[in-house]
């Protein structure tokens, strides 16, 4: 039958037969889920009552899923854990994290930061605590610190001869302060000061006026080649929100300083 056809009609006949098979393969990228992870974050990254994720890290995530044509779902962990789950691959994205060296071992970066921090002890101001930069003048004082968290080159450098205790969440970090069983807390003023209000520590407990440091907030990735170039189009697509002056907004909106 088919041998009686016209040349035209074969051809025809042939093209629409591999027709969807050509639009398959010249079709875009099938839309991927990203699972992101985080730890609750004042204004960086949290989860609502009704179980929606809000904070500037979800609000950048989603529009640069938007832009990738991708889907997002959220994850909450304590921190130490979130950090661990995207050294081992298990998630694609983490939330919020501080460059360190140990770190750069472990997670790739977002070329861009988006938020910043003051690094800062606490104390009671009945304590009458001078700090000046002068680790060697804490030496015998009790500190405690977050788990999982860094706090710049400085610290760190002298970390060995403070006498530092660990807290898993600033509410216990500032308590430990006012209940005297440390002097200070060193954390930042982002996540502490709602916390200090919500306690009604006010007054009580204080940020002592010069900082440690200054430390930018990231996304971070895992280290292997499907996340390098996963990583290498979320670089992208974050650089054109902030070209366009979107992250300046977002950190307004959610009360976030931003670099």
């Amino acid at each position: 039958m088919l041998a009686a056809w016209p040349n035209w009609k074969l051809r025809r006949f042939a093209l629409l037969a591999l027709a969807p098979w050509l639009l398959g393969a010249a079709g875009p990228a099938i839309a991927r889920e990203w699972l992101v992870a985080g730890a609750h974050f004042e204004g960086v990254y949290e989860r609502a009552p009704d179980g929606e994720f809000t904070g500037l890290g979800p609000a950048i995530v989603r529009r640069v899923a938007q832009q990738m044509n991708d889907t997002v779902r959220f994850e909450l962990y304590p921190w130490p854990r979130a950090q661990a789950l995207v050294a081992q691959g298990k998630v694609d994205l983490l939330v919020g994290p501080y460059k360190s060296p140990a770190r750069l071992g472990q997670m790739a970066f977002s070329q861009l930061p988006f938020y910043r921090d003051q690094m800062v002890f606490y104390a009671r101001p009945a304590s009458h605590i001078v700090w000046t930069g002068d680790y060697a003048r804490l030496a015998q004082r009790r500190i405690v610190i977050l788990n999982g968290w860094v706090y710049g080159a400085a610290f760190t450098q002298a970390s060995a001869g403070l006498h530092t205790s660990v807290a898993n969440t600033v509410e216990s970090g500032l308590l430990m302060v006012a209940h005297q069983h440390v002097d200070l807390f060193a954390t930042n003023v982002r996540n502490t000061e709602p916390v200090l209000a919500r306690l009604h520590l006010a007054g009580a407990v204080a940020a002592l006026p010069q900082a440690l440091d200054q430390q930018d907030g990231y996304f971070a990735f895992p280290h292997d080649p499907q996340h390098d170039e996963f990583r290498a189009r979320f670089d992208a697509a974050f650089r054109t929100l902030v070209e366009r002056g979107e992250l300046k907004r977002l950190g307004q909106q959610y009360g976030v300083a931003v670099p």
